[in-house]
């Protein structure tokens, strides 16, 4: 994928309304950001069209040098999901590369183990995952210096000692997660204060969006990937694209994001 070097002339809503604090958080970002974009003009961001990944596309419209976004449409997400690419579109004129896994390996594996196999067993699920997400992923990023996520310690009992800059070793290369030490309120607070387009799915109890098939809401008080492949063990939850790291047992405190949020 070229990086889109077309100027930004994205003007940023209602910034005023970030004060104190959140304020401070969203600055420090955008620095980041402009910093990741310096040393790595052809940075990529992946993005699932969750909330992280929609602020820190909008993040990324501000800068004066456009990184390149692209998603994994692993052929079972969600209307809304595909849906966020249109939007996001429409409001930044960028443009999302839309990354399909290859037709050939996802008939193999349904030929050979079934549509639904996914739920027989956490080795399946994990092949489907690599057929649909992580093959598509590697393709995406191949020949890049760096990549960028949304992922946030908070998340999950994999991600409690997530770094923000990491060597990614199993595809050679920088891997970037600006938002690591973000909490969910922070997170709200500003994809509010500044009418960052969202999923709508977020709005029905689904804090952590994957495949339809594989991703449910979750109950208040549940961690965010709660309904992320729900029939299985909490340590297994990952697809592949992100390695744990290793020590990381212990239960990350969340804020569900629909039951309690900063004042505004």
């Amino acid at each position: 994928m070229g990086t889109n070097t077309t100027e930004n002339h994205q003007t940023e809503p209602a910034a005023g309304k970030l004060e104190g604090p959140v304020a401070a958080r969203w600055d420090d970002l955008l620095l980041h950001l402009q910093q990741i974009a310096d040393t790595h003009p052809d940075a990529l961001l992946a993005s699932s069209m969750g909330v992280e990944d929609t602020l820190l596309i909008h993040g990324l419209m501000q800068l004066p040098h456009r990184l390149g976004v692209f998603m994994l449409d692993t052929g079972k997400l969600h209307a809304e999901t595909l849906a966020m690419v249109d939007t996001l579109q429409a409001r930044y004129g960028l443009q999302v590369q839309v990354m399909h896994p290859q037709p050939a390996a996802v008939q193999t594996y349904v030929d050979q183990h079934g549509e639904y196999a996914f739920y027989e067993s956490a080795a399946l699920r994990k092949e489907c995952c690599a057929i649909r997400k992580v093959e598509p992923l590697r393709r995406a990023i191949a020949g890049h210096s760096a990549w960028i996520t949304g992922q946030r310690r908070e998340q999950s009992i994999t991600r409690v000692d997530l770094p923000e800059s990491q060597w990614d070793e199993a595809n050679g290369l920088q891997k970037f997660n600006p938002l690591a030490s973000w909490t969910t309120e922070e997170v709200w607070a500003v994809v509010r204060a500044l009418g960052v387009p969202y999923n709508p799915l977020h709005d029905r109890g689904y804090p952590s969006i994957g495949c339809e098939c594989c991703t449910r809401a979750v109950r208040p008080g549940e961690d965010p990937r709660a309904g992320r492949w729900w029939w299985e063990q909490r340590q297994s939850r990952e697809c592949g694209l992100h390695v744990a790291p290793e020590g990381a047992d212990h239960t990350p405190t969340v804020v569900p994001r629909f039951s309690t949020h900063l004042s505004e």
